[in-house]
């Protein structure tokens, strides 16, 4: 299966087991460069999955039926994980630390697949990198002493810093994964990290594929919704077309009723029950 020309992440026609069952199943999807896709799917539809083979974390048998995932006209496996850091940056639902660091030298570790950077540009890295999320008054606090809500918006500014470190000499395509970032975060911080990730696409040219369960939060922020049901992307587009009543019902199994946005015109509301 031959790979789009250009910048792009993706995979096309892939099949993926997981034990013994089919979790994606002929599943495709590209990301461009400067546009933010969500995807959305019920709890256990393959959008996890989908994001760990993009990241490179699940490796499809080489020769495998359906494509391979590919990052910027190459095929993902045959990058090295320096290659592929450099390129593209992972927030997972989790993300785990141990050591009782600072919050700048956490968010510095963004920085760490570009040893070629001088301090003096790290240290800048990481102040934009707090400012755009909204966490600059972190910096010299503990990193084990801060709430959940505020360890994922660390994490946040760290693969932020990841995919603008060396930005501006670097002509291809990059790329920012995120997997339920707004999980553990209130609705005005909700709002702020989402507002900071348009942001990042629209003015660095960064493509962001993010997973979320507020239907509309993706709504309001996405280029793009891709509808993911029973291991395949039936659905791609703009919100106001991929957010039927009938795409719902195929990915919730509910009734919904969409409306057009009391406030953000061109926008879907869709409203359950």
């Amino acid at each position: 299966m031959d790979l789009p020309d250009g910048d792009a992440i993706g995979i096309l026609g892939a099949h993926v087991m997981r034990g013994q069952r089919m979790v994606l199943q002929n599943t495709s999807l590209v990301l461009k460069p400067g546009e933010l896709l969500t995807l959305l799917g019920a709890n256990g539809a393959g959008k996890s999955t989908l994001l760990s083979v993009l990241a490179g974390e699940i490796r499809l048998p080489q020769g495998a039926e359906g494509g391979q995932p590919f990052l910027n006209g190459k095929r993902l496996q045959a990058l090295r994980a320096g290659e592929q850091a450099r390129t593209r940056a992972m927030l997972p639902q989790r993300s785990g630390l141990a050591f009782d660091l600072e919050v700048a030298e956490v968010v510095a570790m963004g920085a760490y697949p570009f040893p070629e950077l001088a301090t003096i540009q790290v240290d800048a890295l990481v102040e934009q990198a707090l400012a755009r999320a909204d966490v600059a008054y972190l910096a010299n606090r503990r990193y084990l002493e801060l709430s959940g809500g505020e360890q994922q918006r660390v994490h946040f500014a760290r693969v932020m810093l990841q995919v603008l470190a060396g930005r501006s000499e670097d002509p291809h395509g990059r790329y920012l994964l995120l997997d339920e970032p707004t999980a553990s975060l209130d609705p005005l911080h909700q709002q702020g990290l989402l507002k900071a990730v348009s942001e990042l696409a629209r003015l660095e040219r960064i493509g962001v594929l993010l997973i979320l369960h507020d239907i509309n939060l993706a709504a309001l922020w996405s280029d793009r919704i891709a509808l993911l049901a029973d291991g395949t992307i039936f659905a791609c587009d703009a919100p106001d077309k991929a957010l039927t009543p009938a795409n719902l019902r195929q990915v919730y199994g509910m009734d919904v009723h969409v409306m057009p946005h009391p406030y953000h015109a061109g926008k879907p509301l869709v409203v359950f029950g």
